[in-house]
Formats: C-alpha cells, sequence, structure tokens
C-alpha cells in the first residue's frame, strides 16, 4: 500500500497542496500499526438540508427524508457569535406542539425517515422542550419507526429522564471545555462543568448520545477542545460528531479566522486515538475551499468513520488507503441507531 503522500501526489486536485509532513508522517505511522487492520469502512453520508454533488457522488434523490424542524423558528435569544441564530431559518418552524404533530404527519406523508428536532435556546442555554414531551411521546406511538434526533443543549437529569420517556432516539449537544468560549462565543453564565454534568445526564439514560464537538469554537482558535475530548473519554457516548466553525455570521467587532487546517487535522488523529472504541464523523459543517480539502484529507488519513458531504476526491483518497468505501444517502436511508451499532461491531 502506497502512503498517504504517495496517494495524494496521484490524486487530482490534491496534489499540489501543501500538507503537513509531520502529520502525514504521524497518519501514516497509524496506517501501518496492525490495529488499521480493523478499520471498519469509511462511510461518506448525503444530507439533504443543501445541495450536494461531487464527480465522485451522485445528489441524493429524496429530499424529505430527514428534515430540521425548530420549535422556536428562527428565534434564540443568546444570538452566539458563530451563528446568531442563522442555522435556525432554513428549518421547518414548528412553535406549537399542534403544529409539531400537523408537520409530523405531513412529512411522513411526503416520505420521512426521520427529523432533527432543535430550537432556540433560553438564555441558559436550553431548549424548551417540556410543552412538546406529550406530541413527541403520540409522534413515537403513532410512527414506531420515525426516528427522532434531539439537539439537547443543557438539560438536567430530570429533562434528559423526560427526553427518554418521550421516546427520543438520538439526543445531541455541544461539549465545549473552555471558560471563556462558553462566556465570550455563547454569552452565556454557565460553566464548563454544566456541560460535563450534561453529557453524563444524558450517557445514563437508555437515548443513543452523539455529542459534538465545534473545532475552532473560540474565534478561530483550538481552545478548550482537548478538554472537551477528555470529557467525552470520562462519559463514553454512543458517537461522536466532530464539526469546524463556519464563521459566515461572526459580528465586525470580534471576527472569526478560518481555523488552521493543519491543527485540525492533528484534533482528528488525536480524536480518533482516545475514542478508538466509538465511532467517530466528521459532520456537514466546516469551511469550504481548500482548507475543506485538507480537513476531509486529513480525516480520511486520521481513521474517521464517516465524512458528511466529503470534498472532491475523497472517495479516490480512501480507496487508495485501502479503506472500504460505502456511500450512504442519508435522506433515503440513513438510520442514526442502526450506523452506530453496525460501525460498533466493526470497531469490536
Amino acid at each position: 500500500m502506497l502512503n498517504g503522500m504517495d496517494w495524494l501526489a496521484e490524486i487530482e486536485g490534491l496534489e499540489d497542496m501543501c500538507w503537513d509532513p509531520a502529520l502525514l508522517a504521524d497518519l501514516q505511522a497509524r496506517h501501518t500499526q496492525r490495529a488499521w487492520a480493523h478499520t471498519p469502512p469509511i462511510n461518506f453520508y448525503t444530507p439533504t438540508f443543501k445541495a450536494y454533488q461531487t464527480s465522485e457522488i451522485s445528489a441524493c434523490s429524496n429530499k424529505n427524508a430527514w428534515p430540521a424542524i425548530s420549535i422556536t423558528g428562527a428565534d434564540c435569544k443568546l444570538q452566539c457569535d458563530h451563528c446568531k441564530a442563522q442555522i435556525l431559518k432554513p428549518m421547518i418552524p414548528a412553535r406549537t406542539p399542534e403544529v409539531l404533530w400537523q408537520v409530523v404527519n405531513e412529512i411522513v406523508a411526503k416520505g420521512a425517515q426521520g427529523m432533527l428536532l432543535t430550537g432556540g435556546s433560553n438564555h441558559r442555554n436550553e431548549v424548551e422542550y417540556a410543552p412538546y414531551y406529550a406530541t413527541l411521546r403520540r409522534i413515537k406511538d403513532s410512527f414506531p419507526e420515525f426516528r427522532i434526533g434531539v439537539h439537547a443543549a443543557l438539560v438536567d437529569a430530570q429533562a434528559a429522564q423526560a427526553l427518554e420517556d418521550c421516546g427520543i432516539d438520538v439526543a445531541m449537544m455541544d461539549v465545549i471545555g473552555a471558560q471563556d468560549t462558553i462566556t465570550q462565543v455563547y454569552h452565556l453564565r454557565r460553566t464548563v462543568e454544566d456541560f460535563e454534568q450534561t453529557l453524563e445526564n444524558l450517557v445514563n439514560t437508555r437515548m443513543r448520545v452523539v455529542p459534538h464537538i465545534v473545532i475552532g469554537l473560540h474565534y478561530g482558535a483550538l481552545l478548550g477542545e482537548w478538554a472537551a475530548l477528555e470529557m467525552l473519554t470520562r462519559h463514553l457516548p454512543d458517537a461522536v460528531v466532530l464539526v469546524v466553525v463556519m464563521p459566515f455570521y461572526a459580528p465586525g467587532h470580534r471576527p472569526f479566522k478560518v481555523p488552521d487546517p493543519h491543527e485540525v487535522g492533528a484534533f482528528f488523529l488525536k480524536a480518533r486515538q482516545q475514542l478508538a472504541s466509538i465511532p467517530l464523523l466528521l459532520g456537514c459543517a466546516r469551511p469550504p475551499g481548500e482548507a475543506k480539502l485538507y480537513m476531509d484529507g486529513y480525516a480520511v488519513m486520521a481513521g474517521l468513520d464517516g465524512i458528511a458531504h466529503p470534498a472532491e476526491g475523497m472517495v479516490a483518497l480512501a480507496k487508495g488507503l485501502g479503506r472500504e468505501v460505502k456511500i450512504t444517502p442519508a435522506c433515503c436511508s440513513m438510520s442514526l441507531t442502526g450506523w452506530i451499532e453496525d460501525t460498533q461491531s466493526a470497531l469490536k
């Protein structure tokens, strides 16, 4: 098998990029370890909330299979510096339990297999789901195969148990490991310990728990990511999604920079080493352009289990490194619970 540098030189679009030679050497050392033979296939996912297609991967045909729904519409009290509630705008609004019930019936009729349920936070970084509990239970009882993923935000043990009782399949949250990021970027009077306690509360339920680490969340610098990784090793979830901050909505007085892609790649390798027993995925959110090429290439070489909306050339790179490739049209057939179970079995 050729090493990473050799394969990068063989792939059009990647061959003339300035990859970090020390990081490539570390990645290659991982490939040559005996454990690499047991690395599971890599899944390339194509979620439907934005148009996507490359020469290697076709667009998904069903745009209604996994929609995102916000219980607050486009409203959010926090107005975090990296988001400014803009991520909520394209979602389907369901501001009352009755509307949520109507929306779910409509999307199920159109072939939806599940939904991501989220909403804007209050000033304590809590999404106020309590009025929706009975409706969520009704949805699960009426459509048992319909998968519900919830962005939990910060929850106490009672709220985590209530989400489980509703029949939620997958609970997600952002794990933040730096107090300055919580205070300055999120504008929160909460602590790192509050985020770790939420993680513990969620993993103590029967729900699948898939937390996110937002790399570069502190205005494009890596600050609390390693502490967040340590939290995840203390409270192992079912899978972890890594995303990279996209500084599209930053305020003019406190702009974000694009995180250094080589530093991001080194974090991918560290995360893979520390979370060797659970699935590790690179999610949809990351900067476009050349930075994305670097990040996706490092993710493939680090042994991440999946990449959503992969950059051009990643299929060829994965195959060149001896990885079996699966293309999973998330909008058509992805079940988060099935994916986690399949990947965990492959990692054993």
